[in-house]
């Protein structure tokens, strides 16, 4: 959602749309994001006087009120903002002294909190201050703040360009960088462009798709270098048709030549073999790498915008079934990206308005029948209030984004819940976190987790990171290994989970260093005499045993089960049978009757194994 807010308000910047109307809808979309919060912007003039811009949720009185009032220390939190040229959060307006002078004109508009973050250009002044008002007296969280922070460079940005009007007007439809027509002449190309004739013209989304390597290991300048260089290589392969870089890594190239438009396949390929040489990026030889998503104008799509979203479902679908190649849009090839691109925005929405959860399944000893560890698992609540599980919205996770974001949450949450049961004189001995191929790939994981542990004076040592086998297959670079390495360097152990229903599960064992397997449910539901689970899973655990890896059981559902793997040799399982994931209030009940060490303690299920293990013996004699 921070990137569409992001396109949207540099696309009004590049329409030269007015500042003010800029200001309105950048408020508008952080309204939108942020539930229970109203924006501001206002300005602040060389005399260190404020000025309202924009504020769509705010009575004109108000705004009014504060024009010319002379910015300070003590002067509210935008004043305070614009005058410290920091951000300043009033987690209670009516709490805090600075808020003192004005809480005449705030009394009724039904806010608490006040949060100012100030625009400073790059001479260090303040130029501006962008103020959040919470209908609820507290602080922003970690994605509010991170929104913010967004905001304001866009802000930032948006009255910089402002006072330079006449230099916007001049590099209006161009690129600076490549000298290629840009964004804004796109739109422009799109929106004249006749669509009464099928097949009269179709469309190219190009991305490069090793920019980020680039710009990571060589630096801006070279990224920079091969941006440019990609750009010559385009126009020159789809000339005459005119090619646009529209920001980024992504150009689009309008096709109306008609030997192209009779072979796609054959003028994406000319696009790739331009690509193929490398090009010097600041000393570098580097060959950009692009993925092309096509689409014609044709009986279904109807429209520049219809053709416009075929091409990028193409260009999505070629990225998801491998980069580097070129795929022409069909009809029905939208329908999984949809559902996609939908869970993604779900559990964006459900983020930002605070609607993901956190509960526990407890993991049990299956001798004793109490509690040794919790397994932690994502829950979103709808708008409507109806509770889904992680299943329901698992392709969001493949966004790099959303499983940043969701493990960073739920992070937090467990380093919260773990310190309130020690508080509590409840005994956690380990608590589960599910990680995602993603997060491996966006920044230390390990840093992140200490850092969220290390806020709420939790140790590590409690905490087991869940690893799915899908995130170890393929990954030669050994970027998820030296993330495992780092994270048991810090303390943390790391489970490999629904093991056996990857590919090539035992030479894990030997590549990724783990301290649990988690036997997948698929097994644990086959337990019966003569089937081949039964062989399975027993040499699992005897691989494990030696190994000196801890298994766990996964999705038992009876108590037959757990007694029939606890003579088998497994000491630890989860499922029904013993309970469903429950909030952190349900789960502390739980963990008072239940958890190993705790007084009093009792086995989470009615019978031993033992006498579990007879009965099902009576059971199978009977049958």
């Amino acid at each position: 959602m921070l990137l569409h807010i992001q396109n949207k308000i540099l696309r009004m910047i590049a329409n030269s749309e007015p500042v003010a109307d800029t200001a309105r809808e950048l408020c508008a979309e952080i309204e939108t994001l942020m539930s229970g919060v109203i924006c501001s912007i206002l300005t602040v003039d060389q005399a260190g006087l404020l000025h309202p811009l924009a504020a769509p949720s705010l009575p004109a009185d108000y705004s009014s009120a504060l024009d010319g009032m002379m910015v300070g220390p003590e002067v509210g939190s935008c004043g305070a903002a614009a005058y410290l040229r920091e951000p300043v959060i009033i987690e209670d307006i009516r709490r805090d002294p600075r808020c003192a002078r004005s809480m005449g004109l705030i009394e009724g508009l039904g806010v608490s909190g006040c949060w100012s973050f100030p625009v400073v250009n790059a001479g260090g002044e303040a130029i501006a201050v962008i103020g959040f008002y919470s209908e609820q007296a507290r602080s922003p969280n970690a994605s509010e703040r991170a929104l913010a922070e967004a905001c304001v460079d866009l802000c930032g940005l948006a009255l910089q360009r402002h006072e330079r009007a006449v230099d916007r007007e001049r590099r209006a439809n161009i690129d600076a960088l490549t000298g290629l027509p840009n964004r804004s002449a796109y739109n422009g190309a799109m929106a004249q462009i006749p669509c009464d004739v099928p097949g009269a013209w179709a469309l190219f989304i190009i991305d490069l798709d090793n920019l980020k390597i680039v710009n990571d290991t060589f630096g801006h300048l070279a990224g920079d270098a091969l941006i440019k260089a990609a750009g010559t290589r385009i126009a020159r392969a789809m000339a005459p048709d005119v090619s646009f870089r529209l920001g980024g890594d992504e150009f689009a190239v309008i096709i109306q030549n008609p030997g192209s438009l009779a072979d796609l396949n054959a003028a994406a390929e000319r696009v790739l073999t331009e690509l193929e040489r490398s090009a010097d990026c600041e000393g570098h030889a580097v060959a950009p790498r692009a993925t092309i998503g096509g689409a014609v104008l044709g009986a279904s799509e109807r429209t520049a915008v219809a053709v416009n979203e075929a091409a990028d479902f193409a260009l999505y679908h070629a990225k998801e079934t491998g980069r580097g190649g070129f795929v022409r849009y069909w009809p029905g090839i939208g329908t999984r990206i949809t559902r996609r691109r939908d869970a993604i925005r779900d559990v964006a929405d459900a983020l930002a308005d605070e609607r993901m959860e956190t509960h526990y399944q407890p993991i049990v000893a299956l001798d004793t029948g109490e509690i040794v560890g919790l397994e932690a698992l994502c829950r979103m609540r709808t708008v409507a209030g109806e509770l889904v599980s992680a299943l329901a919205f698992r392709e969001a996770t493949s966004d790099a984004h959303i499983a940043a974001e969701l493990t960073q949450r739920v992070a937090v949450t467990v380093a919260r819940d773990i310190a309130f049961w020690r508080d509590q004189g409840l005994l956690v001995q380990q608590v589960g976190l599910n990680v995602s191929t993603a997060d491996f790939y966006t920044g230390s994981l390990a840093q992140k987790l200490e850092d969220a542990f290390g806020r709420a004076g939790v140790s590590l040592g409690g905490l087991v990171v869940e690893v799915s086998e899908d995130a170890c297959i393929g990954r030669s670079d050994r970027v998820v290994t030296r993330e495992i390495e780092a994270l048991r360097a810090a303390g943390v152990r790391v489970a490999l989970d629904d093991f056996g229903t990857g590919h090539a599960s035992l030479t894990h064992l030997l590549n990724v260093p783990v301290d649990i397997i988690k036997i997948d449910q698929a097994f644990i539901g086959r337990l019966w005499p003569d089937d081949p689970s039964m062989v399975i899973v027993e040499g699992l655990i005897d691989i494990a045993r030696q190994l000196g890896i801890e298994i766990v059981a996964e999705g038992i559902e009876t108590e037959v089960q757990a007694s029939q793997l606890w003579s088998m040799g497994c000491k630890v399982g989860q499922g029904f049978a013993f309970a469903r994931a429950a909030d952190r209030d349900a789960t502390s009940a739980l963990l008072r009757r239940h958890a190993s060490g705790c007084e009093g303690a009792t086995p989470i299920f009615a019978r031993s194994p033992m006498e579990a293990s007879t009965s099902r013996l009576r059971t199978v004699r009977s049958a």
